[in-house]
């Protein structure tokens, strides 16, 4: 009886791995891989370097790829999001003022 099974040399093992890899990983998504690793890395950078009493403000993407605006002032403990960069700016000035307010009236209560 003569048996069926053929084997690949190691030479066209390595070609057909070769070429399955390519194909699994095309250069798009490894460069998209690298830009994923490369925002995580900035982000901690970011934070480990931070004052941490100076105000935050972060542009995020959910998970439906909707962009929105984050701000949070770590002195008040006070947070706010909005999609709108105009009603985050509104937020910080507001903030601002009421700092500036109660720091002046606070001088008048001796």
């Amino acid at each position: 009886m003569r048996d069926d099974i053929s084997c690949l040399e190691s030479e066209n093992i390595e070609a057909n791995s070769s070429l399955l890899l390519k194909s699994k990983f095309s250069d798009t998504t490894l460069a998209n891989f690298r830009e994923f690793i490369n925002g995580i890395w900035q982000g901690f950078l970011k934070r480990l370097l931070a004052d941490p009493q100076e105000l935050q403000v972060y542009q995020k993407v959910d998970r439906h790829g909707n962009k929105f605006w984050q701000a949070y002032d770590p002195m008040t403990e006070k947070s706010f999001s909005s999609g709108s960069e105009a009603d985050v700016c509104m937020w910080i000035e507001q903030l601002y003022q009421q700092q500036r307010y109660d720091t002046i009236n606070s001088g008048n209560w001796q």
